[in-house]
C-alpha cells in the first residue's frame, strides 16, 4: 500500500507567472518506491491554513535519468494548493508525497517503429513532457508529433525547452502550438483544439502509415472531442490514452455495467476491506456515501486525492459481491473487467462485499 514519503525540494524553476517545474531530491532509500513510468504523477499532501489538502500532479521529468524526479504545478484561481506552491516554495523545503501512480503511459519497445500523436492542452502538456521525452529516447525508430494548446505565446509551459527538442530531433519530433487568443502560425493553428481542428491537423501533419498511439490531457470538453474523432476514425480504444488535469464540474455518469439484480440492493451493506493486509468490516449504505468515504469515517488510513474519478489513488479491486461507480475517468477497460474501482465513486449493490485495497 502507498504511503506518503517525504521529499525535500531541490529547486523550483519558473517556467511561465503563473507555472513552476518543482525538482526534488530523492533519498536513496526512497529511489526504488519513487522510480515511476512516463505519464504517472505525484500525489502531495500539504497544509494550507491548517487544512490537510491533497492534489496530484504528474511527473514532467524522463525515467532515464537517474534519480531524476520532477513536477509542473500551474496556479489556478482560487486554487489553496498551486497557490501556495507556485507562490512560497522554495528549495531546502520538505514536502510529503506518495510513490508515483497512474496509467496513462504504455510499454515502450525500442525495435518498434510507431508515430506517437500527442495532444495538450494548458498544464496538460505535464506527464506529454515525460512521455515525448522516453519515446524518443527508447525507441529511435519512432516519431512524435505534439499539437499543444494554449491561450497565448505567453503561456506555452516548457516552450524553449519543446523548441530545443524539436530542433535536436527534426526527422522525429514536430511540434505545433495552437493559439486561441492571439495569432497562431496560420489558421488551422489558431483557436481551439476542437474536433473539427483535431481531424484537420491529422490530416495535415500525422497521416503517415506508421502504427500510432494517442495521448490527450486536457480540459474534458478537449478529450471528449479529439476521441470522439479518432474513435470515429475506427482507432481501436487501446491506442487512445487520456487523462483529465481537472475534476470534471458537470461530467456525464459513465457507471460500471450493473450485473443481474444489482439495481435492487437498497439495504445496507457488510463490506469488507482488505487494507496493509488487516480486514476491517464496514457497514455501507447502498445509497450513502461511496466506500471511500466510508473507509475514511471509520479512521482507516485509505489512500485518495481527487475524489473526482480523476485519479486513481483510490484505485482498489473488488474480490466479492457486486458494486456500481457513478464515474470512472482513471480506469481503463481491461482494469473495470478485472473487478478493479474507483472506491471515491463506489457504492455496494449486494449485501456482502470485499475490497483489497492491496491490490491496487
Amino acid at each position: 500500500m502507498s504511503r506518503f514519503h517525504t521529499l525535500e525540494v531541490s529547486a523550483v524553476h519558473h517556467e511561465t507567472p503563473e507555472s513552476i517545474v518543482i525538482d526534488f531530491a530523492v533519498p536513496e532509500a526512497s529511489r526504488s518506491d519513487f522510480a515511476f513510468q512516463h505519464g504517472q504523477y505525484l500525489t502531495l499532501r500539504l497544509t494550507v491554513d491548517g487544512e490537510e489538502l491533497r492534489r496530484s500532479y504528474s511527473i514532467c521529468s524522463c525515467p532515464l535519468d537517474a534519480g531524476g524526479l520532477s513536477i509542473a504545478v500551474k496556479k489556478v484561481p482560487h486554487g489553496r494548493a498551486s497557490t501556495q506552491l507556485v507562490d512560497k516554495l522554495k528549495p531546502g523545503m520538505r514536502i510529503e508525497a506518495m510513490p508515483p501512480m497512474g496509467g496513462f503511459t504504455t510499454p515502450l519497445d525500442p525495435s518498434k517503429a510507431r508515430h506517437f500523436v500527442l495532444f495538450a492542452a494548458g498544464s496538460g502538456i505535464t506527464p506529454i513532457m515525460s512521455i515525448l521525452e522516453t519515446v524518443l529516447r527508447t525507441e529511435p525508430r519512432s516519431r512524435v508529433t505534439l499539437f499543444y494548446g494554449n491561450r497565448s505565446e505567453d503561456a506555452i509551459i516548457f516552450k524553449r525547452k519543446l523548441g530545443e527538442m524539436a530542433a535536436a530531433h527534426p526527422d522525429r519530433l514536430h511540434v505545433h502550438h495552437i493559439i486561441s487568443q492571439g495569432r497562431g502560425a496560420d489558421a488551422l493553428h489558431q483557436g481551439r483544439i476542437t474536433g473539427e481542428r483535431a481531424s484537420a491537423l491529422m490530416d495535415a501533419f500525422a497521416s503517415d502509415e506508421l502504427g500510432k498511439e494517442y495521448f490527450i490531457c486536457g480540459p474534458e470538453q478537449m478529450i471528449a472531442a479529439v476521441r470522439e474523432v479518432l474513435e470515429g476514425r475506427g482507432v481501436d480504444r487501446r491506442s487512445i490514452h487520456f487523462e483529465l488535469f481537472t475534476t470534471p464540474v458537470a461530467a456525464p455518469v459513465e457507471k460500471k455495467a450493473a450485473a443481474a439484480g444489482e439495481a435492487s440492493f437498497t439495504g445496507v451493506a457488510d463490506v469488507k476491506v482488505i487494507l496493509d493486509g488487516r480486514e476491517h468490516e464496514l457497514k455501507v449504505p447502498a445509497r450513502g456515501d461511496a466506500v471511500l468515504d466510508a473507509a475514511l469515517d471509520a479512521g482507516l488510513d485509505v489512500p485518495f486525492a481527487c475524489k473526482g474519478a480523476v485519479c486513481c489513488t483510490c484505485k482498489a479491486r473488488v474480490l466479492e459481491g457486486r458494486v456500481e461507480m457513478e464515474m470512472n475517468y482513471a480506469l481503463t477497460d481491461d482494469e473495470v473487467a478485472d473487478g478493479y474501482v474507483l472506491t471515491c465513486q463506489t457504492h455496494p449493490r449486494s449485501q456482502r462485499v470485499v475490497i483489497d485495497y492491496d491490490q491496487h
